[in-house]
C-alpha cells in the first residue's frame, strides 16, 4: 500500500512540474543574461511583469519586455501582445543575434507559450 501511495504521489508531482503556474522550474532572467551561451537554443520558463510592448507592422514583429525582479529580457511574441503591467508566464527558446566574448548581442526569448 505504501508503494502505491508513493508511486501515485511521485506521478502527481511529475504532472505538476510541467504546470506553468507553479513557482518552481522557472529560470531567473539574471541567469540568462549572465550566461547567454549556456541557454542559447534552449527552452526556458520565466515569469514576470510586462514593462513595455512594441509592434512593428511593417515587418510583422511583436515583442514585449518582461521584468522578473532580477532583470529584464525581450520576448518575441508568438501571437497577441500582453498588456503593460500584466504578469505573464512565458515558455520560450533563448536566442541571440551573436555571442561575443560570452556577451550576447540581441538577447531575446522567442515565445512558444504564454499564460
Amino acid at each position: 500500500m505504501k508503494k502505491i501511495l508513493l508511486s501515485a504521489s511521485l506521478a502527481g508531482l511529475l504532472l505538476l512540474s510541467g504546470c506553468d503556474y507553479l513557482p518552481f522550474g522557472q529560470t531567473p532572467v539574471k541567469e540568462i543574461v549572465a550566461a547567454p551561451a549556456q541557454f542559447e537554443g534552449k527552452e526556458v520558463r520565466i515569469r514576470g511583469k510586462v514593462k513595455d510592448v512594441t509592434k512593428i507592422p511593417l515587418i510583422d514583429l511583436s515583442m514585449y519586455v518582461v521584468d522578473d525582479g532580477s532583470g529584464e529580457v525581450t520576448v518575441i511574441a508568438h501571437d497577441t501582445l500582453p498588456a503593460v503591467n500584466d504578469t505573464v508566464n512565458v515558455r520560450g527558446v533563448v536566442e541571440s543575434a551573436a555571442i561575443v566574448g560570452g556577451q550576447s548581442l540581441g538577447l531575446r526569448i522567442k515565445e512558444t507559450k504564454r499564460n
